[in-house]
């Protein structure tokens, strides 16, 4: 007899205020995240590294990722010393179970601001939900870098399709208007959380947050 999702899935967990009042910078995928950017932020804010991002920033204080699969092919990120996190998974797809340092978040819905720190909304992707924990954390500030949604002037999707070897498994093209859709939801809510957020990546199609450069974002 199959086991249900309730006797198997980890327990949630708070997001304690951990940096209150601070800025943070999330470090999303798309192709136009350079390593050079990811060093520059180093020590002046605090860094949440979205996936394969934690592979630039592996000194990062946060790392996150919503997929069980992607846990289980880095093998729970076991060379990462921070905070990990991730959010529940349905049903039928595997649970974080094996890595016990991958703190688990309630799925509470699409779309939205989720204000309980024990959860997250999804807007069908992790660099939504990032921005979610990042306001879990008591920021103040927001600073985007590497959410290009679209396929870069290269055609990459992500920025490691440049380092073969950094390639796991093959990524299929995202539903980048739905994700721009889902996106329009958060500046409302971040406002009225007191959550400042800024894109500082060099060329995207988020135009939901107003565009800074990366070096006076963090000036």
């Amino acid at each position: 007899m199959r086991q249900t999702a309730s006797a198997v899935a980890t327990p949630v967990v708070s997001v304690p205020k951990l940096w209150l009042g601070e800025t943070a910078v999330i470090l999303g995928g798309g192709s136009s995240l350079t390593p050079e950017d990811v060093n520059f932020c180093r020590g002046k804010a605090r860094v949440l590294a979205i996936k394969e991002a934690y592979l630039l920033a592996p000194w990062a204080d946060c790392l996150y990722a919503g997929d069980a699969k992607w846990w289980r092919g880095y093998q729970g990120a076991k060379d990462f010393a921070g905070l990990k996190y991730t959010i529940e998974q349905d049903p039928d797809q595997e649970q974080i179970g094996d890595w016990p340092d991958v703190q688990v978040l309630r799925n509470t819905g699409t779309d939205g601001l989720e204000l309980d720190p024990t959860g997250l909304r999804t807007g069908y992707n992790s660099g939504y939900q990032a921005i979610g924990l990042a306001r879990h954390f008591g920021v103040s500030r927001i600073v985007l870098l590497g959410f290009d949604c679209w396929r870069g002037p290269d055609g990459h999707q992500n920025w490691f399709e440049k380092f073969p070897h950094l390639v796991r498994s093959h990524h299929e093209a995202s539903p980048y208007p739905i994700f721009l859709q889902a996106f329009a939801s958060l500046p409302e809510p971040l406002k009225q959380s007191g959550v400042t957020v800024v894109n500082a990546t060099r060329w995207t199609m988020l135009q939901t947050f107003p565009y800074l450069d990366l070096e006076e974002a963090l000036s």
